[in-house]
């Protein structure tokens, strides 16, 4: 995983990569005359050139015409290093996002077809037993890889979703001024979470529902490719389909996301003022993460259950009604299974896999991220030489 995040970088890095161009101002005659030229630096010093008009002079007079540059492109020059930074920072936070929420997902795709496929009926009771005859059934039916189906369609919607949530979450950092100067500012923190998770889920809607769908049936009597499943909802059900519980979906993500990154954030920050150290290592960034995982399923779990429904609507044979509203689905999961059995149905399955994966790709996040900011530091340094 490090080695192919390390490729990606040095790729994309490389087309970011411009030569420096010199121009070089010469004059001929016998006389040479320069203006008075000033310009202002950003720490406010000022650099002023004098006229030379001996001929004698001309080397100086050429020195001092090529070492103050015109003022546009002295502020050029000067903003050139902000945006690479600026660049370079987004395209870490970027493949780092992506290869975190690729590895935490895959880690537990087999818990999450479980909990997708008790979510969705309401037939068949949750227990821990039950979700273990459930991988038995699978496995012995269609194979070890069955535990994996529909991660496919995972890894297209997580790659993305990961990559966009992370990066859109350090610019909302930066947007709102998040715990800058010193200050600690936590109803900021949350927001910046929350609108990260919109983000993210708004450009990467229809791929979750299409991971939904091939999750709850098999290869024999439902989608057999990715592909498959954008082509029969488009034709048999239409194209708003693809965007069916999508605000259930943004309702829920609020929630998720804000306490998922609010939680991750504060314990850094706490720690850091415990023990002194910025970074924690590995294993307690893990134990961070996992905490933010469960703090984040439990506080938007009902809305998840919503937006499974919703999503598996047309592939669920056991539901004979259809709601095609959020309320509605809310009243008839309250009104046939209850609160507990309806709303947090597998929850405790959700507080196994949610810790694991949340803890893995906060983790990864920052583990990768720091690295390719080391690495980024290495490679420009020795540009520069």
């Amino acid at each position: 995983m490090m080695s192919l995040c390390k490729c990606v970088y040095q790729s994309a890095m490389s087309l970011l990569e411009k030569p420096n161009i010199a121009v070089s101002m010469t004059s001929t005659g016998s006389q040479l005359t320069t203006s008075v030229a000033t310009v202002s630096a950003s720490n406010g010093t000022t650099i002023e050139g004098a006229a030379a008009e001996d001929e004698d002079d001309f080397s100086a007079g050429r020195k001092g015409t090529t070492s103050a540059p015109a003022n546009g492109s002295y502020n050029q020059s000067a903003k050139a290093p902000d945006v690479r930074n600026n660049l370079d920072g987004v395209l870490i936070s970027l493949i780092a996002g992506a290869a975190a929420g690729a590895l935490a997902k895959t880690t537990i795709a087999p818990l999450d077809r479980t909990k997708i496929n008790f979510q969705i009926r309401k037939d068949v009771p949750f227990s821990f037993q039950a979700s273990l005859n459930f991988l038995q059934q699978t496995y012995a039916k269609e194979g070890v890889l069955a535990l994996w189906r529909g991660n496919s369609a995972t890894m297209a919607r997580i790659v993305p979703y990961a990559a966009i949530q992370f990066t859109s979450h350090e610019q909302w950092r930066r947007i709102l001024q998040v715990d800058q100067n010193g200050t600690n500012t936590k109803g900021r923190r949350f927001v910046a979470g929350s609108l990260a998770g919109i983000t993210s889920q708004s450009l990467t809607y229809p791929l979750d529902l299409a991971r939904a769908r091939m999750a709850v049936t098999d290869r024999y009597t439902g989608y057999r490719t990715l592909r498959q499943v954008f082509a029969k909802i488009w034709v048999e059900e239409g194209p708003r389909t693809l965007f069916r519980g999508f605000w259930a979906t943004v309702l829920g993500v609020i929630p998720y996301a804000g306490t998922s990154f609010f939680t991750y954030e504060t314990l850094k920050r706490e720690y850091h003022e415990i023990v002194g150290n910025t970074k924690p290592n590995a294993l307690i960034s893990l134990a961070f993460g996992a905490a933010a995982g469960a703090a984040g399923q439990t506080a938007s779990y009902p809305l998840d259950i919503v937006r499974r429904r919703m999503q598996t609507m047309r592939v669920n044979v056991a539901s004979l009604e259809r709601c095609p509203t959020i309320l509605e689905t809310l009243i008839n999961i309250y009104r046939e299974e209850g609160i507990k059995n309806g709303f947090y149905k597998g929850l405790s399955m959700n507080w196994i896999k949610g810790p694991i994966a949340v803890g893995i790709s906060f983790s990864t996040y920052d583990l990768i991220k720091a690295w390719l900011r080391e690495l980024s530091h290495l490679k420009r340094g020795r540009i520069d030489q």
